[in-house]
């Protein structure tokens, strides 16, 4: 992202990005083994910043990579501290992405951190989609606290697209076909539109990895869905256990 700015100084971009991973397969289709690490230590979060905070003055979000319990973030004063004193330095929005199926309360959790008496997270990147909707109200309850929402893989990591790979979506397949063809777009307008007018979040990201999908894709600036539509995409959801499960046998490309 650093170069992409640096070459194109789009003025109306809104730049952020995130610490705490390491990768290492160079974004390699067919890499075996692990693609990233996560680190959510002080000594990361010092050395990533200095790498970051070239971006300066355009960088608008600084985020926790992927925020677990496991890794020990929300709990880690001298990486809270640092967070909290960029914040001061820099008037960045300070927050985190989060996955798994416990997304929502890991969203709880960090919205309790305060340092000197205010609040240390202000934005929330978060898995949400037609499947996928289980943080509805603790997103809803950010957005009226006045903080910014995120929305990532809205598209389900290509999900939401008729597969035979994934049966279990059979019927949901033929919603999404028969939205399609009502609004003359694709799938993936639908999908994005679905969490634009259900959720109504700040931002919801595209994940387009060439110039006709981000055409695509941006189609769903062009309609509406109406009530009726959005309560039938509003049944596809699944238990996020089953959902997450699935995920994290999907192949990265």
């Amino acid at each position: 992202m650093q170069e992409w700015h640096a070459q194109t100084q789009h003025k109306d971009a809104v730049l952020g990005t995130k610490w705490g991973y390491t990768y290492v397969a160079n974004w390699e289709l067919g890499y075996s083994g692990k693609h990233e690490i996560k680190e959510h230590s002080l000594e990361k979060l010092v050395e990533q910043w200095q790498v970051s905070k070239a971006m300066l003055p355009s960088l608008k979000y600084y985020q926790v990579h992927s925020a677990t319990f496991d890794s020990g973030i929300l709990e880690n004063q001298a990486v809270l501290k640092e967070l909290f004193r960029i914040k001061e330095a820099t008037g960045l929005h300070i927050g985190i992405s989060t996955s798994g199926e416990n997304q929502a309360a890991i969203i709880e959790e960090a919205l309790k951190i305060e340092i000197n008496g205010i609040s240390l997270f202000d934005s929330f990147q978060v898995s949400y989609n037609v499947f996928e909707q289980s943080t509805f109200e603790v997103l809803k309850a950010v957005m009226n606290n006045g903080k910014t929402v995120i929305i990532k893989e809205a598209l389900a990591n290509g999900r939401v697209f008729e597969s035979e790979q994934f049966p279990q979506y059979k019927e949901a397949y033929v919603v999404l076909k028969e939205l399609s063809e009502k609004y003359n777009v694709e799938v993936d307008a639908i999908a994005l539109r679905f969490v634009m007018d259900h959720l109504q979040p700040d931002y919801v990201l595209s994940g387009a990895s060439n110039i006709e999908q981000l055409k695509a894709n941006l189609k769903a600036n062009d309609f509406q869905l109406d009530a009726e539509d959005l309560q039938n995409l509003n049944t596809l959801a699944v238990k996020p256990s089953f959902y997450w499960e699935e995920r994290s046998a999907l192949d990265w490309n």
